[in-house]
């Protein structure tokens, strides 16, 4: 009998159990290592921000519906792989010995690459539920003394679609508060134009989002790079496509969320052969480390190019509709290593966004994710808003009962008509 551990309780990592359990059978052990017991919906997070959704929402117990399927939990997250012994050290001192290990950890959040940034700083974020409903808190505050408003991200990143979301989120919610009047709002970010999301834009995303801001009201400076953050005060040196400083600003806020950089997280960084220099898994096309044949790796944590070089550094983004691909590429491709034949699954690298504006949204489909592509196309309506909402609801029903039928092929692709546009 093979074990398997996998590494993270996320979306990318309850889907992997759940698929390994489906393609493995009772024969094998799957075993989950979470940080802490709850499974949170991550896309959600800008909606519990401002208070259109509480964490109970958009969580549910892991333990509770893995121990369904017949899936160990240990809750105390991971100290430390050692891939040279097989096994994996607990934060409690104990040690879980692996036949397969799939990476699914999500990023560490480098806040401390810059000055001043990130809920132990001056700025709120979104990237995890207990960050959000901190959000939540400090724009309640906020609302009593509302003032300028910076939203964004930070050199490095790799995930620009909840910096957008959450900007017209907020202007939609200040609209229904009539406060919008006395709120500037500015994006900052390291993308060369609005619009490019990691992925050197998606169809007419330039100007669709650069419309959207204009009607919206809200300045941006793209090409930006933050350099440090004080209690009201944020500081942005505007680049140009040298990379060289253009211009120096100040920027005064009240309240401000800005996404961090990620790099991988410290039970996995510095292992040589393991991760590149920020921490990040290799792989190869069927999704194993070439110097650990048996360690995979998935989602957010994995190491992969940027699209283009850009003038500030940018990341390209790991999409849900990607990490399902992938998920069902791991569990094949384990399937075939236990059975001793060759890997043969390869995922498709393909990018589906739905972002949501809070009254509207924009779909953007990108395949595949690396230009030249063979679909590129944006949309606008209010119908993305409520995909998103439905989007929401069939997640949550799948990780609660572990069916393991892909939902973005099976909702969102049939919702966009995808088909029909290639």
């Amino acid at each position: 009998m093979a074990h398997i551990i996998v590494l993270g309780a996320g979306i990318g990592g309850m889907s992997a159990a759940y698929e390994l359990r489906d393609a493995l059978g009772k024969d094998h052990a799957v075993t989950v290592v979470g940080d802490g017991d709850l499974f949170s919906f991550t896309p959600s997070n800008p909606w519990v921000a401002v208070g259109w959704r509480r964490p109970a929402d958009i969580q549910i117990s892991v333990p509770t519906h893995l121990a369904r399927h017949d899936i160990g939990f240990e809750g105390v997250g991971a100290q430390r792989v050692e891939p040279e012994r097989n096994r994996v050290l607990l934060r409690d001192g104990r040690a879980l010995e692996y036949d397969y290990l799939v990476i699914a950890t999500g990023p560490r959040l480098a806040f401390d690459e810059v000055p001043g940034l990130g809920p132990g700083g001056h700025t709120q974020s979104v990237c995890t539920t207990e960050h959000a409903d901190k959000a939540w808190e400090a724009y309640q505050a906020f609302l009593a003394a509302p003032g300028p408003v910076v939203v964004g991200a930070a050199a490095g990143a790799s995930c620009f679609g909840p910096a957008y979301e959450f900007a017209m989120i907020l202007d939609a919610d200040l609209r229904k508060r009539r406060l919008r009047d006395r709120v500037p709002i500015t994006y900052v970010s390291p993308e060369p134009y609005v619009g490019h999301m990691g992925l050197g834009g998606v169809g007419d995303s330039r100007g669709l989002l650069e419309s959207e801001f204009r009607q919206r009201h809200i300045r941006w400076l793209a090409n930006a790079k933050i350099t440090g953050v004080r209690d009201g005060e944020m500081d942005v040196v505007e680049m140009d496509d040298d990379g060289q400083p253009k211009k120096q600003h100040v920027l005064p806020f009240r309240y401000s969320m800005v996404l961090p950089a990620f790099t991988g997280v410290d039970a996995v960084r510095g292992i040589e052969g393991l991760c590149n220099p920020r921490g990040f898994i290799l792989i190869d096309r069927h999704q194993r480390n070439p110097a650990y044949p048996n360690i995979y790796s998935l989602g957010v944590c994995v190491a992969i190019p940027p699209v283009e070089a850009t003038p500030v550094p940018t990341g390209a983004p790991k999409t849900g509709f990607m990490i399902e691909s992938v998920v069902t590429a791991v569990a094949r491709n384990i399937q075939s290593a236990i059975a001793g034949a060759p890997a043969a699954a390869e995922a498709t690298w393909n990018a589906i966004c739905l972002a949501d504006m809070g009254d509207t949204g924009v779909a953007f489909v990108a395949l595949p994710q690396i230009p030249p592509r063979n679909v590129t196309w944006a949309r606008k309506g209010k119908w993305v808003h409520m995909a998103k909402v439905a989007f929401e609801k069939y997640f949550l029903m799948k990780m609660k009962s572990g069916n393991t039928e892909p939902v973005y092929e099976k909702y969102v692709l049939k919702l966009l008509g995808v088909m029909r546009i290639r």
